[in-house]
């Protein structure tokens, strides 16, 4: 019952009436893709229950709302899978929809049709939306104008798709808890994740200095390539992060005062031990699914901050204009050259079983984007 009050209470009314599927939902093989008209279905990734993701998720066909007058129409273009998603449906994330939901909390789409009251964008433009939980696996929905953002549509629809969540975690975790100047460094794992490639490659246009640890794999030099192409400094593994020799590394950059930490347990500690006195370690993440451990003498002699991010909750705290000047601030990085989506592997969304078991594979080092 918590989890169902505690999403009522983030989710506005309107928003969680888009959110819910409509009832009778049938097999996927009468679908009818007449769009535009009140009435008709487009297919959707449902789960009914938690569970694990290719067992629990179907693909089916919803009832399509009408339009109202706040409302936009959308095609989706392109959603990606993130671990969010994944969480999301395994039921362990912070925030959960009622179920029946519709999965996926990012992509992209085109506006179809709008509503009389609807001003901020017009068919034809690129929308993003606004928050967690719309259902974003799906070929088309209404939602209401609140929930989303336009986006130009001239960024790289892979850069688009993956816009709302991973830059925008970087961003703000590289503005927010240190004032870093150009020269200065920032350590973090899982460094080759979409917030990882999006971090190196932020820090890289405010010229920040980066040490990016990565477990060992097969694969290692080809990626290690292609983080330092990104704009890496420095690529180590985890357990060369353990090493003597890290002190190597610092010969030439200075220690970090910010650490980012998406992994927990022994990887953490050791993120910990390389910051620079007084610095923070931000953590998003826990894929160890171990508790971060810092030591006494840490926090006391080096005066060492541990803080934590979750962009629903930075959200919770801005408001909407500032979470568009985010994305709108992204964008221009976009069109500079300075940021790129993270390697995608473009999968059909009827394909979806493939995709969601392909994206909680191990040292997975493209994202799985579903197409429409």
């Amino acid at each position: 019952m918590w989890v169902r009050a505690l999403w009522e209470a983030r989710t506005p009314a309107l928003l969680r009436r888009r959110l819910l599927p409509a009832s009778g939902c049938r097999p996927p093989a009468a679908a009818s893709c007449s769009a535009s008209a009140e009435g008709s279905r487009v297919r959707a990734l449902v789960y009914g229950h938690h569970g694990h993701p290719a067992k629990v998720v179907e693909l089916k066909n919803l009832e399509l709302a009408a339009v109202g007058g706040s409302d936009v129409h959308v095609k989706m273009l392109a959603a990606p899978i993130n671990p969010s998603d994944i969480n999301m449906i395994q039921g362990n994330y912070g925030l959960l929809p009622q179920l029946p939901a519709v999965g996926g909390n990012e992509g992209v789409g085109q506006v179809v049709a709008v509503g009389s009251n609807v001003t901020g964008v017009k068919p034809g433009d690129w929308v993003i939306p606004a928050t967690a939980g719309l259902g974003t696996w799906r070929t088309e929905a209404v939602f209401s104008e609140e929930a989303l953002i336009g986006v130009p549509s001239d960024i790289p629809l892979q850069s688009a798709a993956t816009l709302g969540v991973n830059p925008c975690t970087a961003y703000r975790m590289l503005k927010d808890f240190e004032q870093l100047q150009p020269g200065d460094s920032v350590i973090q794992n899982a460094s080759n994740s979409g917030v990882g490639q999006a971090v190196i490659q932020i820090a890289a246009a405010l010229g920040l200095r980066t040490i990016n640890v990565v477990r060992d794999r097969p694969d290692l030099q080809k990626l290690t390539d292609r983080l330092k192409n990104l704009g890496a400094e420095h690529v180590i593994t985890e357990e060369e992060l353990r090493t003597h020799e890290m002190k190597n590394v610092f010969k030439d950059m200075p220690q970090p005062r910010l650490a980012l930490n998406c992994v927990g347990g022994k990887s953490s500690t050791e993120l910990l031990r390389h910051l620079a006195p007084g610095g923070t370690m931000v953590t998003y993440g826990g894929m160890a699914k171990q508790p971060v451990i810092a030591s006494v003498s840490q926090l006391i002699f080096k005066d060492l901050k541990l803080r934590g991010f979750w962009l629903s909750q930075w959200k919770k705290d801005h408001s909407p204009d500032q979470f568009k000047e985010l994305i709108l601030t992204l964008c221009d990085l976009i069109h500079r050259g300075q940021l790129a989506a993270p390697a995608c592997s473009e999968v059909p969304l009827q394909d979806y079983q493939c995709a969601l078991e392909t994206s909680m594979q191990p040292f997975l080092s493209t994202k799985q984007i579903l197409t429409m």
